[in-house]
């Protein structure tokens, strides 16, 4: 079995922090989205691996490189313009050639891996599988109708009066049977040739089409609210190492991750935490469930439930929540005789400031 990764997307809903990133490399718990999907793909045994770029190509292929590290082979397929899934599966037809194959939104996170899905796949070969999850929100997802034997009766997109509460997720497994379909279909109101479609083509030609329940916490990690859930979720599972300096004068409690050359410094740590590579904490508050990149540094800061990226800094701010900061990216208080907040906000940026 191989898989198809896609990574072309542009991330609108992540701006600011996608105008110079493709969204796949967004961090959460420390690693980039596009990573935690590659090493689920591992986990269920498949190493030939295509990975779909778009104008973030080049990003994308820096940061995964070859992949060997992971004990996979890589190769990226170049999609000219957002077509539609199904698009996807088309222009990736050579190299996926007459194998099975999953294919996998490189935004989404599977908690615990998509192994399960893949074993059921391979033991009962439908011509597709879809992972779905129950929603309390199905019409604000792609919805399957199942019958009393789990096989997939009908697939219907954010349905304004849906029939069934078990949204498709971003795991699709397929027999070569499916290469057909994509050829079949038209595009669709918004000029793309959707993989839903490509499936019901299955369905109302009698093929086999069966769905599998993912009851672990899985996260389309589409927007600010679902990274920093997703952090925290990831967080949950780490086990505590400490490969940098934390000083005798800190505290240190739950699980938490000081990588090597990070610095702690007369500091609380709360975990769950990670710690990046070189960062430097001194006399600051920090956790639980924060993200802290490489190079970042905090100075009298208090930060929890957030997610700093490589670089970022806060100085003498001492309640940052539920906050993202971006690569590079200050925080720091105003001069005490500031009688306004002072703001420096790039383009399609969100800034919560108190009274």
């Amino acid at each position: 079995m191989k898989a198809l990764v896609l990574s072309g997307g542009a991330g609108t809903r992540l701006r600011p922090f996608t105008h110079n990133s493709p969204k796949q490399l967004v961090p959460v718990a420390g690693k980039p989205v596009l990573l935690h999907a590659l090493e689920a793909i591992t986990a269920a045994g498949i190493t030939d691996v295509g990975i779909i770029v778009g104008d973030s190509g080049k990003a994308i292929a820096e940061a995964v490189g070859n992949a060997s590290y992971l004990g996979i082979s890589v190769e990226y397929i170049v999609q000219s313009e957002p077509r539609g899934l199904a698009h996807c599966v088309l222009i990736a037809r050579d190299f996926l050639g007459a194998d099975d194959f999953v294919m996998y939104l490189g935004d989404n996170i599977f908690v615990g891996g998509i192994g399960s899905a893949a074993a059921e796949f391979r033991r009962t070969r439908p011509v597709a599988h879809l992972v779905v999850t129950k929603v309390a929100n199905p019409s604000q997802y792609g919805i399957a109708e199942l019958d009393g034997a789990g096989r997939v009766t009908r697939l219907q997109e954010k349905p304004a009066h849906p029939n069934s509460d078990l949204a498709v997720t971003g795991a699709y497994f397929f027999t070569p049977e499916i290469h057909e379909a994509v050829r079949s279909i038209e595009p669709s109101g918004r000029g793309e040739l959707e993989i839903t479609d490509a499936v019901q083509f299955l369905i109302e030609r009698r093929r086999t089409v069966t769905a599998q329940l993912f009851s672990g916490h899985w996260a389309d990690t589409g927007t600010l609210g679902d990274l920093l859930e997703c952090n925290r979720v990831l967080l949950e599972a780490i086990a505590p190492a400490t490969h940098g300096l934390v000083d005798h004068r800190s505290q240190i409690s739950g699980p938490v991750i000081v990588e090597a050359g990070a610095v702690v410094r007369r500091s609380t740590i709360t975990g769950p935490v990670i710690i990046g590579a070189g960062s430097v904490i001194e006399d600051s508050r920090v956790g639980p469930f924060t993200s802290i990149g490489r190079g970042c540094q905090l100075r009298a800061a208090g930060v929890e439930y957030s997610i700093l990226l490589d670089d970022a800094s806060v100085f003498d701010v001492s309640a940052l929540a539920g906050s993202i900061i971006g690569k590079g990216g200050q925080v720091r208080r105003a001069r005490k005789d500031a009688v306004a907040h002072r703001l420096l906000i790039g383009d399609d940026s969100h800034v919560e400031v108190s009274a």
